[in-house]
């Protein structure tokens, strides 16, 4: 079995739902790596500070002590010792994490802090650039993605669950938009990594995606 196994792909794919099974089955440890920059524009939120100010977002991403624990079977993210799971998962959260992760000052802070938990070893690893900048190294690489009206209706039904107001047609814009800035930003844009395996999950159930990302872990 890998060591450690890397899965990227556009906002709604499923990356952290396949990451979070795959993790759990294997006993593996589950690093949320789009949580740790949605805690940082959560904390520029809070404090007022301009998602345009580069020189302020990375200073709260250097400052920022994100932990993650898994707790009663549950992923809980923790932010300076407070949670905030349910918090960085907002509509204004998820809209402000795509611009602050891409800035380079942010992710030079982040990056590092990533490599340090994955050098533990066995561990999965979602986000938009693991395989490319993150973690090149990994020893499996998975480029995840679907149609944009199917990662639209995941989103959607997801806030619904979790009882969050949510309006279709604007998630489908939120991710459009987020689509577009993570594919186009300056640094490190979303993109398949050369040795990743490209897998389509369109039109498939959790469980079928879970088992083929597992047969790719396997093999």
């Amino acid at each position: 079995m890998k060591n450690i196994i890397a899965i990227d792909g556009p906002a709604g794919a499923g990356k952290s739902t396949i990451a979070k099974s795959l993790a759990q089955e294997l006993a593996y440890l589950y690093i949320d790596t789009g949580a740790m920059y949605r805690a940082v524009a959560y904390q520029a939120l809070q404090s007022g500070v301009a998602l345009t100010d580069a020189g302020r977002l990375a200073q709260i991403a250097a400052g920022a002590q994100i932990d993650m624990r898994l707790e009663d079977g549950q992923n809980k993210i923790f932010l300076n010792g407070r949670e905030v799971t349910a918090e960085i998962r907002l509509p204004q959260v998820s809209a402000a994490a795509s611009p602050v992760s891409a800035v380079a000052a942010v992710r030079e802070q982040m990056v590092p802090k990533q490599r340090e938990l994955a050098a533990r070893g066995r561990v999965v690893l979602d986000g938009r650039d693991i395989g490319t900048v993150v973690l090149p190294q990994a020893d499996c690489k998975i480029y995840l993605t679907a149609s944009l009206d199917e990662r639209a209706e995941r989103r959607y039904k997801e806030l619904l669950t979790k009882g969050l107001p949510a309006d279709l047609a604007e998630v489908r814009r939120d991710i459009e938009e987020r689509d577009y800035r993570d594919t186009h930003r300056e640094a490190s844009p979303l993109r398949q990594a050369e040795d990743a395996v490209y897998l389509d999950t369109t039109g498939l159930s959790i469980e079928q995606v879970l088992q083929k990302v597992r047969a790719l872990a396997e093999a």
